[in-house]
Parts: C-alpha cells; structure tokens; sequence
C-alpha cells in the first residue's frame, strides 16, 4: 500500500470528531491494508514506531524538525520559524511548502516505515545531523499530505486524538461491522499488549486462533492485573467469599520477566511498569536474579520498594522513583538500594499461569523463590473475618505501609481492572472529613502564575478524569505545591505543550486554560471532598485538592474513571 494512500486516511480521520465515524474510517484502513504492513500503518497511525516496552524513540526536538523542514525544501531556517509561528503546527508548515511541489510520491508505506526505523535508532557522534538529513530527504520526497504527518511523528504531534482502544475497536468492526468480537480482542490485547502484532495476527490467522491461542510471551510485558475498589469490608466478603490478604507497599509496579542462560552468567532480564515501559536499566541489580529462582524462566509480577541503607526502612515512591534517572544509575543504586515485592507469577518454565486461581499461583510462586532478602515473596494470610481485615489493615498502616490488598483466592490473572478478583482496601474509621482514597488525574492544561509564582511559569493546572473515552474536567489545582513541585512542574509542562486543544477533551469555556497539553503527565491528587460541579464536564469537582505526587508509572489511559469518583465521594 503507498503511503499516500494511508495519509489520506489520516487527514479524514483529523478532521473527525465521532468515535463511530473514527473507528468506521480505521475498518476500512485495515480491511485494505496487507498483513504484511498493517502493524506498520497501526505505529504510525497512533504516530509511534513500535509498542512502548521496545523504547524506540526519535528525540527529535521541534527546533531540529523546523532544520529539516527548512533543508527538505530547500528554504531558509528563519523563514520556515516565521511560518510555523504563523499556522502554529510544523506538519501544516510542511504541508504549506510541499504544496507548492509538483509530483507525488509513491513510496510504499514499509519503505517509509524502514526509513523512520533507521532514523530514530540512529546514536552516536553526528547522529542528530544524520536525522535532520535522512529525515529532510524523506520528507522532500513525499506529497504535501504524506508530508504533514511524516513532520508531527518524530515530534510526538500526530493528534489524531485515539487510543489503542479504539484500534482495537476498529478491528472488531473490520470483521463484523460491530464491536462484538472487541471484548475477545481486548482480553487477547492484555496478554500480549502490542495493537500492531493484534491486527497483524487478526489478518494473518483469523479471529478466532488469535484470541484464543493467547500465552505470555518473555519480553512483552503482560498488561497488569489492578484493583477494584469496594467500600467496606463486609462488601468484601459478599462480594468475593473466601479472599487473602497481602500488604500494600508504596513502591511501583515491575513486571519482571527471567530466563537462564547457558552459562548461568548472564540471563534475560526485562523490567516493565505498569504502563509498559522497559525501565530495565533502573534495576542494573536484578542481573543478580538468577541464584533466588529455580525455574528456567519466569514472569513475575512485583512492588520495587526502596529501602534506607542506614536504617534499613522502605523509603518512600518519590525516594524510590529517582531510579528513573538515566545517568549514575550505580550509585543511585547504591544510594536506594531496592527490594522486590513478589505477590504474583504468571508464566514458569513457557507455560502460562494466568488461568490458575491465585491460591495455586502463589503456590507456585512460593516452590520456585529461594528465601532471600532482595526477591522477597510477599505474606499473604487466608480469611473471611471482615473485623480481621480491618484491624490487619490498621496493623500495615501503623507500620508505616499504604495498607492492604484483598484477593479472590479463585482468581485468575486478568489484566485490567475487571470485577472483583482484587479489591484495594481504603476503608478507614475516621478520615477527619478527607476522601479515603486519592484520585488520578491526567493534567490538561495550565495557566500562567503570578506573583512568586511567575517564576515557575506555572499558577495553576486543570485536571480531568477518563469520562467513557474523552477526558473530563474535574478539578484545578493551584495551592498545595511546595516550590521545588512547581519547579517540576513546569518543567515537564514545557515539553508537551501543544497549540491545540486535544481531541478527546472536554472543557467548559470558562475553564479553558492559557496552554493546552498533551495527555501524558499523570498526578495523584487528595482532596477533602468529591461535590457536584456543573461546570465540570465529569459532572463533579474535587474540593481543596492538593497534589500528592507525579505519577510518572501510569499513562493517561490508566487515570481514575468517572465511576470510580462515585465510589470514591459515596455519590
């Protein structure tokens, strides 16, 4: 398929708003496409190159895309500055030039594909002059339509405001001109989490083996199973019958995947968040993994918590997250030495575990764990004394933990938030007129600050919840900040301010911020009370939030839904 083909698809789509109409226009794009090229086309349609757990990416800067624009079209770089700052978006300013080209391309979408590849994996001394050149090249060779949307790729500006969700969606209506196969294809996407190997699958061996011949794989995180919430014990118990109880630590969520090597020196380790990055290169020490485990190979599914090397208590998620830091990893590692919560497995030896019930994978998970103090199984103990729960829950927190979680002891390993098989547990006797739980909100935006605060170039951000598939307003947060959070803040802000509002966002004009931004940076947030709001488009607003903490493990798609700021505030 030629790309231009693919790029008109991708104007429609920009200029849709429906979700029907989007996911009807996305059906028919991978209904055309081959199997051979629509995992491609699948990339570049949510404007990435693969699945986030491989971590290409281009580093490109907007001021290197206005370079390339400039030597595609031969054009002064000052020249193309002024324009952009003119239509506000470097694709519209590749467009505008392009369209004064005659010609058009024919390049097929797996040689610009092979193209970008090659461009964004490319490192080393000379390795950004490279990248304007490969990609001023590719760009003089395209049509203006093709050229719009090459342009906003490798600066993270596609916009097209859809999700994997609603390409899953789309391939269900490939087939059946409905969503009825969307929920097979949902599940089959949690155990294998790349839409672009789903759609490929689809097209090579039909619906059916692919959905149901579905195992872990090494290598590709498996989307994490996550908590319900339930609102007392009692529920808990008429709800889920006989549970087990596990402690909740404030640490983040890593799936780890091992296998042995030959030489029983340098096995396979990955690490992933819940959000799917690999962040292996923050644990350099799990290389040493292999001497606690007796199994070939293993997926695990774990709490990284730091820990104080002097005093030896686990140091808070904050503490813990600088592993996130690139450079001087060793000595971060030295400094925050960690320990690793083990509560799950869900694969041994190639075989998956995810549809034993939890009592039997715990089991397991206790037969192939050597006792150690780096990989330590977590405790669980088996009841349905709902007055037991809650004292257990007091217990953990009074030693300085977040609390417990309650499972199912039938449960299977699903990914997501589905049912009750895993309740977080937030009850509590006295809140002091404060919510019992926090809420995670997607930043959508952000005003200028004055005053002191003109300093940190930030005042105050808007922040939404996920509202079905869109994203709604349900606070603005101004107070609360220490100066170093606002410093912090603004920094992240800085990177992914866009010129546009987003699609999927919903927005009272009165609420409209100076700057919009891209749906990317995830905050914790407390509040004292959930209240009815009607300029909030979730329909309810958080009353005297104050942010907890960034929330740099969870994307977007992973924010607190409008159903559970119900359960939260009661309502």
């Amino acid at each position: 398929m030629e790309f231009k083909d693919v790029s008109l698809y991708l104007d429609k789509l920009e200029k849709t708003s429906s979700r029907i109409e989007i996911t009807k226009t996305l059906a028919e794009l991978i209904r055309e496409a081959g199997s051979d090229e629509i995992d491609k086309i699948v990339y570049l349609l949510l404007g990435v190159l693969t699945p986030s757990y491989r971590s290409v990416v281009f580093n490109v800067a907007e001021k290197m895309m206005i370079e390339v624009v400039a030597k595609a079209y031969e054009i002064d770089k000052d020249t193309v500055t002024a324009k952009y700052k003119e239509v506000g978006d470097l694709g519209d300013t590749a467009y505008y030039y392009a369209n004064k080209r005659t010609g058009k391309s024919k390049l097929q979408v797996n040689e610009i594909y092979n193209d970008l590849i090659e461009i964004a994996e490319d490192e080393g001394e000379g390795s950004q002059d490279r990248k304007i050149d490969s990609l001023a090249r590719l760009i003089a060779s395209l049509d203006a339509t093709s050229a719009k949307f090459i342009a906003r790729i490798p600066i993270g500006k596609l916009r097209l405001g859809f999700s994997d969700k609603t390409i899953i969606d789309a391939i269900s209506w490939s087939i059946s001109d409905d969503k009825s196969y969307s929920a097979k294809l949902k599940k089959a996407y949690g155990v294998l989490p790349d839409v672009g190997l789903l759609a490929k699958n689809v097209k090579q061996k039909g619906i059916d083996e692919t959905v149901n011949n579905i195992s872990p794989e090494l290598g590709v995180p498996v989307m994490p199973m996550l908590a319900q919430r339930i609102k007392t014990t009692k529920e808990m118990i008429e709800k889920m019958g006989e549970i087990a109880i596990e402690p909740k630590f404030d640490g983040v969520r890593v799936l780890i995947h091992y296998a042995k090597s030959k030489d029983n020196e340098n096995p396979f380790v990955r690490a992933f968040t819940r959000n799917l990055n690999d962040v292996t290169h923050m644990f350099p020490e799990l290389n040493e993994i292999g001497r606690y485990i007796k199994a070939e190979s293993a997926i695990f599914d774990t709490e990284g918590v730091g820990v104080d090397p002097k005093t030896e208590r686990l140091v808070d998620f904050q503490m813990t997250m600088q592993r996130r830091r690139k450079h001087n990893i060793g000595k971060t590692a030295l400094d925050i030495p960690l320990r690793f919560q083990v509560f799950d497995v869900v694969m041994v030896n190639g075989e998956s575990l995810m549809n034993l019930p939890y009592e039997k994978r715990r089991k397991i998970l206790g037969e192939i764990i050597i006792k150690n103090k780096f990989i330590v199984v977590d405790q669980f103990t088996k009841t349905q004394d709902a007055t037991f729960i809650r004292k257990e829950h007091k217990r953990l927190i009074d030693l300085g933990l977040e609390g417990i979680i309650v499972k199912k002891l039938s449960s299977k390993y699903v990914a997501g938030r589905t049912g009750f098989r895993w309740v977080k547990m937030k009850e509590v006797e006295d809140t002091n007129g404060k919510l019992s739980d926090t809420v995670d909100c997607v930043v959508m935006g952000f005003s200028r600050g004055r005053g002191k605060r003109a300093n940190f170039g930030v005042g105050q951000f808007l922040a939404g919840i996920k509202k079905a598939d869109r994203f709604a307003t349900i606070t603005k947060v101004g107070t609360g900040l220490s100066d170093e959070q606002f410093k912090t803040l603004n920094e992240k802000l800085k990177t992914i301010v866009t010129d546009k509002k987003p699609k999927g966002y919903v927005v009272d004009k009165t609420l409209e911020p100076d700057f919009w931004v891209t749906p990317s940076l995830v905050v914790e947030l407390a509040a004292d009370e959930i209240t009815v709001s009607p300029r909030h488009t979730s329909g309810y607003a958080l009353r005297f939030p104050r942010l907890v903490r960034f929330r740099y493990d969870k994307t977007a798609d992973q924010v607190t839904m409008l159903e559970e700021i119900k359960e939260i505030g009661n309502l």
